[in-house]
């Protein structure tokens, strides 16, 4: 038994891990790479092997960053089951039609102003693309088994977003191990439920995001008014670059949350993400994932991610009015990290203007646009325009959905007894090699940082 390191490997985007035996191959995750040119192109590279010869494609959760290649391998020729959370199952229905719209979009606005190097651009992958893959979804409840070729899986409850799962695979004939984290929530989270508990395994495949990180949980409401406040002061517009999936939402919380206690003035909040804005009501479906009390969320008056103000825009059009708009107001948009979307339309309208302020909420990964803000850039170039830097730009510590070294360590300690191996994936070479010292340290695990391409020998 065999592991290969397809992605993911020394860096934080594009999750894809090959597991296979003889003639049966199965792969978790299918993400795609995000990030730097170099990474970007890598979506372009044929799939290292027939794809017609998996037997299987699992999902960890919906992000695109573990499943947004998937269209793409389907588009070579992949025809078989991909296999994920009742929850996950939902929200692809939503990110992967939207995410192709934004490949198709993207494509010709390059062909229009041509800003593209490439004559003419194209899709990484269509609509066509992406709803040919939900036809081949099958949703899986936790905690039931499913048999492919020699393996058992099993989807377990990982608290990072709707639907995550960690992965636990077991091999019927060696009673052999692997478990794959995925990516791994908070224990502190007033959000969602903190990940299950972990079975034994023999191997461990961990996400590292926040590896050499800690999460301030206790001083982020009123770093979150401060900037409110501020903006509202200023008479400035807060853009606020966020995932559709998972982050987009626990703001509202905490906007909803400080509105209600008189912290921030009422000012009006727009979700500029037709995908957010789907995503927002699957909360209600799979309330019982989360901390909130469910029965909340279906009552207008108390609704914990409603607040006064509060306006979702679906169409280019409305969009596109929001930057004629004079402030004070809120405008949250993918997306995170600045890599497409709508959110690079407000960067060039509201990036050149002193009262505003560019917020960012989550990890912004090396050689992205949000990573360029906020290293302190004082022009970026935005569909192959140069935009100078005058609006302030910030960070907000503590709403990501990633746990850090101390929820990751924690779970790892959970487990009945420690793993034999654990090999890191998910992060930056900084944050793994912290990481691998304090679990080789507290946990007494040989710890390996494994590169792309690089396979990995499972056998007991």
């Amino acid at each position: 038994m065999e592991l290969q390191i397809l992605g993911a490997a020394q860096t934080v985007t594009g999750s894809r891990f090959l597991l296979h035996e003889e003639n049966v191959r199965v792969l978790i995750d299918a993400g795609l790479f995000q990030g730097p040119r170099e990474l970007r192109h890598l979506n372009w590279d044929p799939f290292p092997l027939p794809p017609d010869s998996l037997a299987g494609v699992l999902f960890t959760h919906a992000h695109i960053d573990h499943t947004g290649y998937a269209p793409r391998l389907i588009r070579q020729g992949y025809p078989g089951p991909l296999f994920c959370t009742e929850a996950t199952a939902a929200l692809l229905s939503i990110l992967w039609p939207d995410a192709a719209h934004l490949q198709e979009e993207e494509a010709a606005y390059a062909n229009k102003t041509g800003y593209s190097r490439h004559r003419p651009a194209l899709p990484l992958y269509t609509l066509d693309d992406a709803y040919q893959g939900l036809r081949q979804v099958q949703a899986v409840s936790y905690r039931t088994p499913l048999r492919i070729g020699p393996w058992r899986f099993e989807f377990h409850p990982a608290g990072h977003i709707l639907g995550s799962s960690f992965i636990y695979v077991t091999h019927e004939s060696t009673h052999g191990s692997v478990l794959f984290s995925g990516d791994l929530g908070r224990y502190d989270s007033p959000f969602m439920k903190a990940p299950e508990p972990p079975p034994r395994a023999d191997w461990l495949v961990l996400e590292s995001t926040y590896g050499d990180r800690l999460h301030d949980l206790q001083r982020l409401p009123d770093q979150l008014a401060d900037r409110v406040r501020e903006v509202h002061r200023r008479r400035g517009v807060l853009l606020i670059p966020a995932f559709a999936i998972g982050r987009t939402q626990i703001l509202l919380y905490y906007l909803a949350r400080l509105h209600r206690a008189g912290e921030i003035p009422g000012i009006p909040v727009f979700v500029d993400s037709p995908m957010a804005t789907d995503v927002t009501a699957l909360y209600i479906q799979f309330g019982d994932e989360l901390n909130l009390d469910v029965n909340l969320l279906a009552d207008r008056r108390v609704h914990p991610l409603r607040l006064p103000g509060l306006r979702f825009t679906r169409t280019v059009h409305d969009s596109k009015q929001l930057n004629r708009m004079d402030g004070p107001m809120i405008v949250i948009s993918a997306s995170g990290m600045c890599t497409g979307g709508r959110i690079l339309h407000h960067l060039k309208h509201r990036l050149g203007r002193p009262e505003n302020l560019v917020l960012f909420v989550g990890y912004q990964a090396e050689e992205t646009l949000g990573r360029e803000l906020l290293e302190g850039a004082e022009e970026v170039r935005i569909h192959g325009e140069r935009i100078p830097v005058r609006a302030e730009v910030a960070t907000l510590e503590g709403l990501s959905a990633h746990g850090d070294y101390r929820d990751l360590i924690r779970w790892v300690q959970a487990m009945p007894e420690p793993p034999r191996n654990i090999a890191l994936v998910h992060g930056e070479p900084e944050s793994m090699r912290s990481l691998a010292q304090r679990l080789e340290r507290e946990c007494g695990v040989p710890t390996v940082i494994p590169a792309r391409n690089q396979t990995l020998s499972l056998t007991p």
